[in-house]
């Protein structure tokens, strides 16, 4: 238990953090920090299979743009629907990366996917030059019977990183990845082979200023600022060192993986730490017991706003533990050693009050 936790304890009944600490309509969505994507068959089963047995701690995308066969993309379409709809599909958490909106398959995809068993968690928009690509997208989803699902789009040309606020601002949208080979690509040369590389993607300057204008434009509009990817996918002490760039530096809350063995570098690279945790139980138990009035911590001084950044850390920690049948963050959990236990020093009492659940 951390020190002085029980001090804290209110005995009469507290307001949420959250009615407390935002206004309504304020609150930034959360996903799954990391996105594995994958495309050929085996890889996408292996994939789902993957996170059916650790839990909706990473989301999974059926790419149905790179991993189709040009000229087969229907019937590849007709592969993912199939996938969406079985058991593996467990959490709910499964999206498809469709087509470019102007591909003159785009729409026969969508149909496709749309009448699967289970619908998309969210449909990934490729290759978007502006807005109005993304309502063209939208229309032709809407058309088909989407209406409900989440869009994420991929700011990977010229035209979507000039409008890339109108991107982030559109309510369609949940979350802007970063697409960096097409990024690069789409300069002709004149951006070196070296800035898609672990390194050079992250002191490049014409790169890092579409990284941080898309990390920008999402926390400006509550959507989700999502990292791309990193190729070198066996060395994993530079996808580490990647991924806490991403996070720390760059003020991404989500990032891609290729490779299932990246998946746990990026889940513990995002994923607050226990002493970040302890810190922030502290804070937030002394802060509910003094009715959110500011508080003195280790000779610093904490109000609510300080409060608002230690209660989305919390929720951050709280995410990877907190699912359905208590599945992930269990002792056996592959996961575990990736970070997440940190959201067991959560207790009980504590996450049925703020999040709704406890630990089983």
């Amino acid at each position: 238990m951390p020190p002085n936790r029980e001090r804290h304890e209110s005995s009469g009944p507290a307001a949420h953090p959250a009615s407390v600490l935002f206004e309504e309509g304020d609150g930034a969505a959360m996903l799954p920090v990391c996105d594995h994507y994958s495309g050929v068959e085996a890889r996408m089963r292996k994939s789902l299979a993957l996170q059916a047995e650790w839990g909706p701690v990473f989301d999974v995308t059926l790419d149905n743009e790179d991993g189709a066969p040009v000229g087969a993309e229907v019937e590849h379409a007709h592969l993912i629907a199939e996938l969406l709809g079985g058991s593996d599909n467990r959490w709910g958490r499964v999206g498809v990366r469709l087509l470019d909106a102007r591909h003159d398959r785009f729409a026969d995809v969508v149909q496709v996917v749309l009448k699967a068993r289970q619908a998309p968690a969210y449909l990934m928009i490729p290759k978007p030059q502006g807005v109005a690509d993304l309502e063209l997208a939208a229309s032709v989803i809407d058309g088909c019977g989407g209406q409900g699902i989440a869009l994420h789009a991929l700011v990977e040309t010229h035209g979507a990183l000039r409008e890339v606020d109108a991107l982030a601002a559109h309510p369609r949208i949940e979350s802007l990845s970063f697409g960096l080979m097409d990024f690069v690509s789409a300069h002709r040369g004149a951006i070196p082979q070296s800035a898609m590389g672990v390194v050079g993607q992250f002191t490049h300057p014409l790169v890092l200023r579409a990284k941080l204008e898309i990390s920008a434009a999402c926390h400006a509009h509550g959507k989700v600022p999502s990292h791309g990817v990193v190729t070198e996918f066996k060395d994993m002490a530079a996808l580490s060192q990647a991924a806490r760039q991403a996070s720390q530096t760059l003020g991404y809350t989500r990032m891609w993986s290729i490779h299932p063995d990246q998946i746990r570098a990026i889940v513990q690279a995002f994923s607050p730490s226990t002493d970040e945790v302890e810190q922030a139980l502290e804070i937030l138990l002394a802060a509910e017991a003094a009715q959110w009035a500011p508080v003195r911590h280790r000779d610093t001084l904490h109000d609510r706003a300080s409060y608002r950044y230690f209660w989305q850390r919390l929720q951050r920690a709280v995410q990877g533990t907190a699912l359905p049948g208590g599945s992930a963050g269990s002792p056996s959990s592959p996961l575990d050693a990736a970070g997440l236990a940190s959201g067991a020093l959560v207790p009980d009492d504590v996450r049925q009050r703020w999040f709704g659940s406890a630990r089983h």
